[in-house]
Order: C-alpha cells, then structure tokens, then sequence
C-alpha cells in the first residue's frame, strides 16, 4: 500500500516490476518561470528557485527545461487517486460529513525523511504508474458521484500547479469545490492566482524551527510561514496540521511560540490539528509520539488563544470534536470519520448563536472569492 492507513479505491501503485509509465504525448509548458539566458531557464514557483540547464530538471523532478522552454511533466498523469472523506486531509471546519475525491501526481519539493508517501512523493514520473486523466474527467468524476470536492493531496500540489490551477477552475464553474493540501512552500504570486480558484487550504507547518525545515525537510521555515500570512489575507478558509515528532520538533518552548505566532499573525480562529507521528520511510527509528505530547500541545494553543485545537491521529479522543468557543457546547462529534454535527449551513451554534469560523455549505464554498 501505497498510503498508510488508508483503504484506497484506486492506486496505481509504484512497484519494482511494474512496466514503464506512458509516455505524455506533449508536455504541457509550465507556468511561472522565465529564461536566464538562450539555455537556461529560472523557476519562480516556488523559494528554491532553480535554475535549470536545458535537458535537466528542478528539484521537483517533475518540470523540465526542454530547449529553454519550461514543461510539467506530471499534468493530467495522476498517480493516486481516492475518495476520501474530507475529516482525512484533515479539514475539521470545511463540510463536515463529506466526501472528496483525492488525487496526486509524483514529485515533491521537499524531501521530508517522515514522509508516509514517499513512493510517489519521492518519484520520478517515469518511475511509477499513472493514469492519464484530464481536467474535464476529474471534474465530471467528481460530479457524476455527487461529490462536492477535489482535494489535492498525498504530495505536494505546488508540483503540479498546473493541474491544480485547471482543474480548480474548471470545478468552480461545474459547482465543485477545491482543496489544497500542502507543506505550502511556495512564492506569493502563484500562491495568489491559485487562490482564485481554491476553496480551502491546508497547510502543514511543520516545525517552527529552520534548523528542521533544512534538516528533515529540505527546505525552509520563513517563506512558510510567509505562505500561511498571504492565504489567511485573502480570506480562504484555513486549517493548519502540526505533526508532533519526538526529540526533534516536539519540544513545549518551540510549541509555544509556534501558537504565539499563530494567534498573533492569523488570529484565533485558524482551526490548528496536532497529530501523532507514526514511524515512516528515514525515520523508522523514532517512536510513535505520546499521547500526552499531543495532549500538551493542544492545552498549550489554548492557552496562547486558539480557539479551535484539535488533537489527531488518536481515535475517540474527546479533543477531536469541535466545540463552540463560547459557550463550548459539543457542535461536531468525530467517531473516527463518521460525524455528528448539529450545526445548520448558517455556522452558528444552536445554543449560543455565536458564529463557528469555517465553510458549512457548498453554496458558500463555491461563492468564495479572495479578498
């Protein structure tokens, strides 16, 4: 399996025996890069910024400098594709009860040593079976089934932009909602073009510390947390998953200014999921995380003022539910991912008639526009 944990409907999964993917007939060119010279070109997606000779690739592995022209390798060539529901990404505040269709193509821009989906996340596209798949396929998959939403996810959708970008486009005028689950190391531009077409965003902060960012992830903290500021300005609905990894991100001072910065820079309302590590790909050596760490963490962004931490990867825990923050009356109830909810489209508690911060309908899903 290709995604621990998951019963998925359909994998095309990466194996040592498996027959070459197909070809792509015409690589679709790239958007945001330019050239450097008469060979070279520069990517501007996102802060690694390569430059890229003609005939090689960006770290991603996935866009190609093909005689100084920029080609993605990946569009329309998705390696994973489930339907999922909407708790797994997760998105606790975005329609809850939900079902989305989750697809991913290979690559990533980082190169996290606790990644789960390292098969694909780590791949070359010519490494690992795929099915072609259009936008107006995915679009109508998802229409046909009833399903109000596509959500990017298992790599990074930042490698597949233009995917994404299409697709999300397309969903909107067809009444289908996108999601965008993503380590969110990306530059503003795109970033905000994207946000035109997304419905929600959920971005992994992964730890809060640079010295991480470079020696577990291969990359960067600021320009993260620059990413989290620019999505909660356009209004978006975000959510923000920290995975809790013993010794090396799970310390209280480093919580503590994690939610400080949280609360200080996007306010009280981002619903923020602490989540228990499971040892995965480089990192088999490290023990699953506490139960009591994730506890810790969670009373610590109350403390700090979030009004909406949760507590993950820990079945029937009573801080998986979601409770109003005024008057805390108990509005969704998670029994793994079946869900209870007494909350209408409206979004206010049922008590207190205090307004619960997320999206309730699809009509307010597909409305949004970014500020």
């Amino acid at each position: 399996m290709i995604l621990a944990g998951s019963a998925l409907e359909n994998v095309i999964p990466r194996l040592a025996h498996a027959a070459p993917a197909p070809a792509q007939a015409q690589p679709k060119d790239a958007m945001f890069w330019s050239r450097a010279d008469e060979k070279d070109v520069l990517c501007e997606l996102c802060p690694h910024g390569c430059l890229v000779p003609d005939g090689e690739r960006g770290k991603c592995g996935v866009r190609e400098n093909q005689s100084g022209t920029y080609r993605t390798l990946v569009y329309d060539r998705v390696c994973m594709r489930n339907v999922d529901p909407i708790e797994k990404k997760p998105f606790y505040h975005y329609l809850p009860g939900t079902d989305a269709v989750s697809i991913a193509t290979a690559g990533c821009n980082f190169t996290c040593k606790f990644c789960q989906n390292w098969q694909i996340s780590q791949a070359r596209p010519e490494d690992i079976h795929h099915q072609p798949l259009t936008t107006a396929e995915l679009v109508k998959f998802a229409v046909e089934r009833g399903t109000p939403t596509i959500a990017y996810t298992y790599t990074e959708p930042v490698v597949f932009y233009e995917y994404v970008h299409d697709t999300a486009k397309l969903g909107r005028e067809k009444g289908i909602g996108s999601v965008m689950v993503s380590a969110g190391f990306i530059h503003e531009k795109p970033m905000r073009e994207l946000i035109n077409h997304l419905t929600a965003v959920k971005v992994d902060l992964k730890a809060f510390t640079e010295k991480f960012y470079r020696d577990v992830c291969g990359g960067k903290l600021q320009p993260v947390l620059d990413t989290l500021k620019v999505v909660r300005s356009t209004g978006i609905h975000l959510e923000i998953v920290v995975l809790l990894i013993p010794t090396l991100n799970d310390g209280i001072e480093e919580i503590k200014r994690m939610c400080g910065w949280i609360v200080n820079e996007l306010g009280p309302d981002v619903p923020v999921h602490f989540t228990r590590f499971h040892p995965s790909y480089k990192l088999l050596n490290l023990p699953q995380t506490p139960v009591k760490t994730v506890e810790m963490a969670r009373d610590e962004a109350v403390k700090a003022g979030i009004r909406y931490a949760y507590v993950g990867n820990v079945p029937f825990h009573d801080y998986g539910h979601t409770y109003c923050h005024a008057c805390k009356t108990k509005l969704i109830e998670r029994v793994g991912f079946r869900v209870n909810s007494t909350l209408g489209a409206d979004g206010k508690c049922p008590k207190c008639a205090a307004a619960i911060p997320g999206v309730w309908s699809q009509k307010q899903a597909v409305a949004f526009r970014p500020k």
